[in-house]
């Protein structure tokens, strides 16, 4: 079953699911989020050294790492493994081209990243991204939400037997109170 609290998977996953239920704003966000988070590495990369870290990309990438297996062992340490690898894939291109052209390169993905979620909520999802409703639970649950909505629809996978239905339902009420609410200020 779910844990409760910061690392309630379902809580997580349900509120960012129901700003993400259209087919093309979910493929615009699989495509584009886990750049974004590369992409910021990237820039992170040029920070100085905080603490034990060499910079905040590794300390970043940490946190977000060990949040992912904290909320599901499986699909957790899969993420885990791609935030590392992002990690090291951005520390060897920030070396590579220097802050001098990396920071322009990060600005181009990131305007195009955003810029494609943007369209994928406003023309697709017809509804404001989540971020302006929690810009930290954004943040953090988006990587992990597109690649459990990526091992969900390949392969089935569910963290436990009932998450699929159990987070559906909630998405469910989310979307219809979000609804109601839109509906009440029109009329």
């Amino acid at each position: 079953m779910g844990k409760g609290g910061l690392f309630d998977l379902e809580r997580h996953f349900a509120f960012y699911g129901a700003y993400h239920s259209n087919p093309v704003n979910i493929l615009i966000h699989m495509l584009f989020v886990w750049p974004i988070f590369f992409t910021s590495l990237v820039l992170f990369c040029f920070t100085p050294p905080l603490f034990i870290f060499p910079n905040f990309a590794l300390m970043f990438t940490l946190i977000y790492a060990l949040f992912y297996v904290c909320l599901d062992r499986k699909a957790g340490v899969l993420a885990a493994f791609l935030c590392l690898a992002c990690w090291v894939s951005a520390s060897m291109l920030a070396k590579h081209l220097g802050f001098s052209l990396a920071w322009k390169v990060v600005l181009a993905a990131q305007l195009l990243c955003w810029t494609g979620q943007f369209i994928g909520h406003g023309v697709f999802e017809k509804r404001a991204p989540a971020l302006l409703d929690n810009l930290a639970q954004a943040f953090l649950m988006a990587p992990f939400f597109v690649l459990l909505e990526a091992l969900q629809s390949l392969f089935g996978y569910e963290p436990y037997p009932g998450f699929r239905a159990s987070v559906k339902a909630k998405i469910d009420a989310e979307i219809k109170n979000w609804q109601d609410k839109k509906e009440k200020k029109s009329s």
